[in-house]
């Protein structure tokens, strides 16, 4: 399998090298507008081949789309990234018109990929591509949730140790729901369980609440301690949906997804559990929330609704 990694800064290069080292891609191609990037980030990532044992070939090109040309699936994680302070929302007029022209050039030559898109606001990103392009809703995959999802796993792991259990995020089955945004996404803790145990068992509603609101800022929270956007848990939840798509996997992973009905919502991608396959999201998995989840998601909802509503202006 080909697989186009758009992007060559800290989360487009941890993809490619994620997706080099897990060995399932025979060709990555990183490619950046910033003259010798991709071919630096590259060389590097294949000058670790031999010592790491993988035959995946990565290239990097400056600007050169035909490089890119019969990808299978392309992970779009171009755009200025956020810095401390910010909120993905602010990115929106920038980033909107670069990740319209990254997926024009990408389909001229890749017309049957598989979309992944990274870029934020992410919901936002995933909705334009959707219609700008007007693929089918299958093959057009917004990436929020799995990282959510394991952020959320991590802060309920920490959770679970403050309260002596031994867990590791291994340990956790927890999945978030709704837009990738600092205030508006949705942790299930309805459905979160340690080893099979629901966590509400284990937790008080004190230390539950402490780490969904951790959750919510885990994004801003890396951006204050690093300067900027946080990349290896980003890159390697883009290549995990990646991998889930290259082996035909059927994993049910929360990806962001336009809806036509699901959840009583249409006309907008948001977050919500999907099953992952060679065809991109092969099947929305509708799941129960409770009485507070559903009040949260239908605000998750109206929020991307107003970003999406800015759309028009970013562009014209």
């Amino acid at each position: 399998m080909k697989v186009t990694v758009v992007g060559s800064g800290n989360v487009g290069a941890t993809v490619a090298n994620v997706l080099a080292t897990k060995g399932f891609a025979s060709e990555v191609v990183l490619i950046d507008i910033k003259e010798g990037l991709s071919e630096g980030k590259a060389m590097d990532i294949m000058q670790t081949a031999h010592m790491l044992n993988f035959d995946t070939t990565v290239t990097g090109v400056t600007n050169d789309y035909a490089a890119t040309a019969g990808s299978q699936v392309v992970v779009v994680t171009s755009g200025i990234p956020r810095k401390p302070g910010m909120t993905r929302e602010q990115l929106i007029g920038t980033n909107a018109k670069i990740v319209k022209s990254v997926v024009d050039q990408i389909l001229e030559h890749s017309p049957e990929a598989i979309l992944i898109i990274v870029s934020n606001p992410m919901d936002a990103m995933t909705y334009l591509t959707l219609k700008d392009t007007k693929l089918p809703r299958n093959r057009i995959i917004g990436q929020g949730g799995m990282l959510d999802s394991s952020r959320f796993r991590y802060y309920l792991a920490l959770a679970l140790k403050e309260a002596g259990y031994p867990a590791t995020p291994t340990d956790i089955d927890g999945m978030v729901v709704g837009g990738h945004a600092d205030k508006t996404m949705v942790p299930l803790v309805s459905l979160a369980t340690y080893r099979g145990i629901p966590v509400t068992q284990l937790l008080s509603d004190e230390a539950i609440q402490k780490a969904v609101e951790a959750t919510k800022v885990g994004g801003a929270t890396c951006t204050k301690l690093l300067g900027t956007s946080a990349w290896y848990a980003p890159g390697a939840a883009a290549a995990a949906l990646v991998e889930a798509i290259a082996l035909d996997a059927k994993k049910l992973i929360p990806c962001c997804v336009y809806l036509d009905g699901e959840y009583g919502e249409k006309d907008l991608c948001i977050g919500v559990p999907v099953i992952l396959g060679k065809n991109g999201i092969e099947k929305i998995v509708e799941v129960e929330f409770s009485e507070a989840e559903k009040a949260k998601f239908a605000e998750s909802v109206a929020a991307a609704r107003e970003v999406n509503s800015k759309l028009g202006e970013a562009l014209a």
